[in-house]
């Protein structure tokens, strides 16, 4: 393999560095790397608010209730932007009304998205390991109120990116057949044996890692997953309209 496609396989989610922080080479390199990454109609739709403040950095912690963030060398806030182009329009509604719709939403979405996953790529062609955070959604209008974000914006996602303190076990993924299907969309059932033989690679993946071992398979993980009580991200919606999103 090439050392790009090494770089993508190798992925591991970081969750401990070192006390070493980013060098400003190190995160300018990360950011340019993300403006390079594909956007929807060449809009840019995105922003990224580095959080170096360390009364911030507490608060994110306990917005997402991982404390270990604080600790890692940056961590990059990724925010949906139409904000930007709203101001280099002039300011009637026939120009800037479908700024507040889905489709642009989801553009900005897309884009910063995008852009997230090209610094996790940059970062670990540097040596770097990171987590994506969509943690920071827990308490969306706090991270808004923390960064004084303004209409038409909304913090998508959250980045921790340092240098590893750890090599953590790579958790297998599924199965192509079960994700990869040719001309249409396959059915599955839960007794397909493709499944079961994944669900039988997870659970030896938890009894043999390091560290946190548990009895887990695929399926139970996904049932836990649809039971999580959601009511600390149930007002996503109003947020998102508050900002100026998804209204009239």
């Amino acid at each position: 393999m090439n050392p790009t496609l090494t770089t993508l396989m190798a992925h591991r989610s970081i969750r401990q560095f070192t006390d070493q922080p980013l060098t400003a080479t190190e995160v300018d390199t990360l950011v340019t790397a993300a403006q390079h990454a594909p956007t929807s109609t060449f809009s840019q739709q995105y922003s990224i608010i580095s959080v170096t403040d360390p009364a911030k950095l507490a608060v994110l912690s306990d917005v997402t209730g991982h404390h270990w963030l604080e600790q890692a060398g940056h961590y990059f806030i990724m925010v949906v932007d139409q904000y930007r182009n709203q101001q280099l329009v002039p300011a009637t509604a026939t120009t800037t009304a479908n700024l507040h719709s889905l489709d642009k939403l989801l553009a900005g979405i897309f884009d910063a998205t995008i852009a997230t996953e090209a610094i996790v790529t940059a970062g670990e062609s540097m040596g770097l390991g990171s987590t994506i955070m969509g943690s920071i959604l827990n308490d969306a209008q706090r991270v808004i109120d923390l960064l004084d974000l303004p209409p038409l914006t909304f913090p998508l996602l959250g980045l921790a990116i340092g240098h590893p303190d750890e090599q953590p076990e790579q958790k297998p993924r599924l199965p192509q057949p079960l994700m990869h299907f040719t001309n249409g969309y396959q059915r599955l059932t839960a007794d397909d044996p493709t499944l079961v033989a994944y669900d039988r690679l997870i659970t030896d993946y938890y009894h043999a890692r390091g560290s946190h071992q548990r009895e887990e398979t695929f399926t139970h993980h996904i049932i836990s997953e649809m039971n999580r009580d959601p009511q600390n991200r149930a007002t996503i919606l109003t947020t998102l309209q508050h900002q100026g999103f998804l209204v009239d």
